[in-house]
């Protein structure tokens, strides 16, 4: 069995044909054009009337586009809206913030508006002011309730910093957020007014670096050119920031751990 030749006109024509089988007959520019809808009759086997005159096909061509243009009115006027303005960011901390850390560990605790999950209570941060390193994480442990990261991401960095060579005392360690808080849309709450309560918290804290575990919370902080190294610069704060994956996700991806090795040397050796 041969094949049959295939020529220019049988191209065009399989194209057509495969056009109108996906069911793409109009194109759509400021007004819509029949493109296909008489040349599918023809692959059809259908023929077109050829005896109308041209103003009967000019009246045909209007009533479509008269058509065509009643839907797309249709369509916009269903449309949905555009997505309401973002509410204004809360004053958290009010005419009289906590003026230095003890002030700020219990406003941490019982001011109203902080609470970011039910069921989960309050974590303070624990450490002395002007450390050598903070370390920020984006929420306590869901088993935390007197000591904050007392679970199993804890552990993770209590050996991360006996590699380093620091006490874990000797390191100031605090969260984003009061609580545990599952599935946190931490850009949301830093744009609520959160991230205005970690700027107070680290002017108070005034560590000498900062390392975050949470690539997320670079909402709460202010970015330089790198994706991962960062200056926080709020106010009288002026501290440089690794921004690193989540202790949590370095737990169950292991390799992270080598990439986070990596990046410190990197960072170490520029500040």
């Amino acid at each position: 069995m041969t094949r049959p030749e295939l020529t220019i006109a049988r191209e065009f024509e399989a194209a057509l044909a495969w056009w109108q089988a996906a069911g793409v007959d109009c194109e759509f520019t400021d007004d819509a054009t029949a493109l296909l809808a008489e040349a599918g009759l023809a692959a059809a086997g259908t023929a077109p009337q050829s005896g109308k005159t041209a103003a009967e096909r000019a009246s045909t061509g209007a009533a479509r586009r008269a058509a065509n243009d009643e839907a797309r009115q249709s369509v916009d006027s269903e449309a949905p809206g555009p997505n309401p303005a973002a509410p204004p960011p809360r004053d958290l901390l009010g005419d009289s913030p906590p003026a230095d850390l003890p002030a700020f560990r219990q406003w941490w605790m019982t001011a109203p508006g902080l609470e970011t999950a039910r069921g989960f209570p309050r974590i303070a941060p624990r450490g002395l002011a002007g450390a050598a390193l903070m370390v920020l994480v984006p929420q306590p442990e869901a088993a935390d309730h007197d000591r904050l990261l007392s679970g199993p991401q804890g552990r993770l960095l209590g050996n991360i910093l006996g590699a380093l060579g620091l006490d874990e005392s000797a390191v100031y360690i605090a969260s984003a957020l009061p609580t545990h808080t599952p599935m946190a849309d931490l850009a949301a709450i830093a744009a609520s007014g959160m991230d205005a309560v970690l700027a107070h918290h680290m002017a108070l804290a005034q560590p000498q670096k900062i390392l975050a575990f949470g690539t997320d919370l670079a909402a709460f902080l202010t970015p330089v050119k790198d994706e991962h190294l960062r200056k926080f610069n709020r106010g009288v704060v002026n501290t440089p920031v690794m921004v690193s994956e989540t202790l949590d996700a370095m737990l169950h991806v292991p390799r992270l751990k080598a990439r986070f090795w990596r990046r410190w040397i990197e960072w170490s050796a520029t500040v």
